[in-house]
């Protein structure tokens, strides 16, 4: 049985993993929103599956899906990939998902975060978003792990966690006043802490150009390993990521970490400039929040990747950078196992490969 506690995970001696640690296995959401994804979602469904089946080389993935779309996701899905009836909203399950922390004795439990679509009534991508709001604590009941409910709006692509006491996040973010508008940064800082078994905050100004998430800082670095920070790099200058990406740089650089070390930053290629097709955006449903219009700049990124268990699953962007990123890959992680997918489908969605998965930390 698991069980709702009062709790903070600070206090109970627990701490969130860095993403380089074990996973037992990754979570996502099988994609059907027309007015999200182009063409009923069929091309979604067929990225996530290969998503799927390129975790599955190294770590048991769960897909969960609705109950009208049971038969389809099974029939597409490897049989080695679990499929879970689950009611969602949209298929991001980065953000919806549990953000797992872990105590020295083995024990696992899971943070829940409330969930308002990035936005809300002030500017979220759809409404209603309740069914989302409850996936965290469904996945926490399923695994059968105790779970917390965080006093806090938040999306888990929006922080970054080294699993050694530091936070990273984004101001655009974490202090959009679509968010938590009632709170202090510093209140939210300490509730970062409290929640995550965290000792430092480094806050970044803003994430990635044109981000619909306000500014996910997924989207814009990955943590390599402790004190090691991928980031999104332009060279540019006419390209409005050309003054962000030195803004980040400078924001990190002028920092140290919870255990005082100073943060090494590898830059890494942005893919494109990418823009939404006529034809892509012509197989969208219209929609009230979210924009799905040709010539839209699309928020591309390699730093959207995962890693779990050894192994490096990155997104295929742009043939002009792919193959320069996954040398890059080979060169940052060398005992990994690196596997590009072709991923244009996640971004016309609005995300990436980290968007879409969330992993749970082996006990």
């Amino acid at each position: 049985m698991s069980e709702r506690l009062q709790s903070k995970p600070s206090n109970d001696g627990y701490r969130m993993p860095g993403e380089h640690e074990p996973h037992e296995r990754v979570f996502m959401v099988w994609p059907e929103r027309c007015d999200n994804w182009r063409l009923g979602a069929k091309p979604a469904q067929r990225t996530f599956v290969e998503v799927a089946k390129a975790i599955s080389k190294r770590t048991p993935v769960t897909m969960v899906v609705s109950a009208s779309q049971f038969d389809n996701a099974r029939t597409q899905l490897p049989s080695d990939i679990q499929v879970i009836e689950m009611s969602s909203n949209d298929s991001w399950m980065r953000d919806t998902g549990p953000s797992y922390v872990v105590d020295d004795n083995g024990n696992r439990r899971g943070v829940d975060w409330g969930f308002n679509a990035w936005g809300g009534l002030v500017d979220g991508l759809y409404f209603p978003w309740d069914k989302d709001d409850q996936i965290a604590q469904k996945v926490c009941e399923i695994l059968g792990d105790d779970s917390y409910r965080a006093p806090l709006i938040l999306e888990g692509g929006s922080i970054h966690i080294d699993g050694e006491g530091t936070v990273y996040t984004t101001a655009e973010c974490l202090l959009h006043p679509s968010r938590n508008p009632d709170l202090t940064k510093d209140e939210i800082e300490k509730l970062l802490c409290d929640y995550l078994g965290a000792e430092k905050v480094i806050w970044i100004p803003n994430g990635l150009f044109n981000d619909e998430t306000n500014g996910h800082v997924d989207n814009l670095i990955h943590v390599v390993r402790p004190a090691t920070i991928a980031l999104t790099w332009c060279d540019d200058e006419t390209d409005p990521q050309y003054t962000l990406s030195r803004e980040s740089l400078a924001a990190l650089e002028a920092q140290t970490d919870a255990k005082g070390r100073s943060i090494e930053v590898i830059k890494i290629p942005m893919p494109g400039p990418l823009y939404m097709t006529a034809e892509e955006a012509s197989g969208i449903d219209a929609a009230d929040g979210m924009e799905r219009e040709a010539g839209e700049r699309l928020a591309a990124s390699y730093a959207n990747y995962l890693i779990s268990n050894k192994h490096i699953i990155f997104p295929l962007l742009d043939p002009k950078t792919d193959g320069d990123m996954e040398a890059m890959f080979k060169r940052m992680y060398p005992d990994h196992l690196i596997t590009g997918v072709e991923a244009r489908e996640i971004l016309l969605g609005g995300g990436n490969i980290h968007c879409i998965t969330q992993q749970i930390p082996a006990v």
